[in-house]
């Protein structure tokens, strides 16, 4: 059997971009530029609730990062460095190569160094445990935040979403797709982060943030910090053509308004950048919509038809 540090190097010893000393010492080396801040986040992915214990490894690995990516993404910030600490219940060759497939995968397409992390014996057959801590650079003064956002903000979204929503009501057999399956399932395993996006919008958005426990709790967490209130127009937000079908459908309204799992860009910016946003968004080739605007009230409403929607449900919250 593989030893701990043989795993470490047949599967994430890997040449890097940034770094002055990587995976294979006591701790890593790294130089932040002159005039640049680290921003620096950590997601965990654990077996039963973020994925399930059957899933495609080559998606695990890739989403172990990308979540992270997100999150640079969501700061205006460049990705460049991260750490993975994985507990595994046992050791299936196979199934780390797939891992470590997508997990480089991902690093290779936004340009991150793995330099460094942790392995382990998880404790039990169901406990694969996953943490990737990442880091990268803005320039100083410059990071997006949550809590910049004004009242009479226009209120933005890039991209569509519920897709991955609706491919996990699938695989939990809430509901059957069929021509848009594949794509459903890739959005849940495969998200894109939106790093290019993000890196644009520092001189544009007022606030922003990821999407990753869905749009009503994502957008709250902007709504508090920046001590404001917002209304959404639920025909307005870019989705599925799924949900099209019976937009007025209550469980189809929850999946879309607090599904999760989108990693889309959710923003705020004042109505004077509609045009540059409108040519950015060309310039990407990103779907970028308003969905509604902020105000001094402290309320978040959506509304449908001139109708509000009762909002019973807002989000993924591991301990509600």
């Amino acid at each position: 059997m593989s030893s701990e540090f043989d795993l470490i190097q047949q599967y994430f010893s890997k040449p890097t971009h940034h770094t002055v000393l990587g995976v294979g010492d006591d701790a890593a080396l790294v130089s932040a530029a002159a005039g640049m801040q680290l921003a620096i986040s950590t997601d965990m992915l654990v077996a039963g609730t973020h994925f399930f214990n059957d899933a495609a490894p080559y998606g695990i690995g890739w989403k172990a990062l990308a979540v992270n990516v997100s999150d640079m993404a969501a700061m205006g910030a460049q990705p460049k460095w991260a750490t993975l600490a994985i507990a595994l219940p046992e050791v299936i060759e196979p199934w780390l190569a797939e891992f470590s497939r997508g997990f480089f995968a991902c690093a290779d397409t936004f340009n991150v160094d793995l330099i460094g992390g942790d392995t382990t014996r998880a404790n039990n057959k169901n406990g694969l445990t996953i943490s990737v801590q990442i880091m990268g650079e803005v320039p100083s003064g410059q990071a997006l935040k949550r809590s910049g956002a004004q009242a009479g903000d226009d209120i933005w979204v890039s991209g569509e979403l519920g897709s991955a929503a609706l491919g996990l009501a699938h695989l939990q057999g809430k509901i059957v797709l069929k021509n848009e399956l594949d794509f459903c399932l890739n959005a849940l395993h495969t998200p894109t982060p939106r790093t290019t996006l993000g890196l644009a919008l520092r001189d544009i958005a007022t606030s922003c943030i990821d999407i990753s426990d869905g749009l009503l709790a994502d957008l709250g967490h902007i709504l508090k910090a920046s001590n404001c209130g917002a209304t959404l127009n639920l025909e307005k937000i870019p989705c599925n053509d799924y949900f099209k079908l019976d937009l007025s459908n209550t469980e189809l309204q929850k999946m879309l308004l607090a599904g999760g799992d989108d990693y889309e860009l959710c923003f705020t910016a004042s109505k004077a950048k509609r045009d540059e946003i409108i040519s950015l968004s060309k310039q990407l080739n990103l779907p970028i919509s308003i969905i509604g605007s902020t105000h001094a009230d402290i309320d978040l409403q959506v509304d449908y038809r001139n109708n509000k929607v009762e909002l019973i449900k807002q989000g993924f919250d591991h301990f509600a």
